[in-house]
């Protein structure tokens, strides 16, 4: 599965956009999200979808979470929102 291009992340732009508006989070490049140090989110293509490996707790690993449909978007912005209250 490769890192998403130029296209994916166009049709990701709304949730790219709310992850944005999250004063914690840092986009140190394109789409790929920190908190301080710590990668917390960056977003994949594959035939069978858009994916986001997102970390939401912070000393574990990345899950990989599929993110295609406005409603799997949300769900994973309503995380990492949790996340921020926990970590901030």
């Amino acid at each position: 599965m490769e890192h998403a291009g130029a296209d994916a992340l166009e049709e990701l732009s709304g949730l790219i956009g709310d992850l944005r508006q999250l004063g914690w989070l840092r986009e140190q490049t394109p789409a790929h999200f920190y908190w301080k140090s710590r990668a917390i989110v960056h977003f994949h293509e594959d035939p069978t979808g858009l994916y986001a490996d997102v970390r939401l707790d912070l000393q574990g690993r990345f899950e990989r979470r599929r993110v295609t449909t406005r409603a799997e978007q949300d769900e994973l912005v309503a995380d990492i929102r949790r996340l921020g209250e926990l970590s901030v």
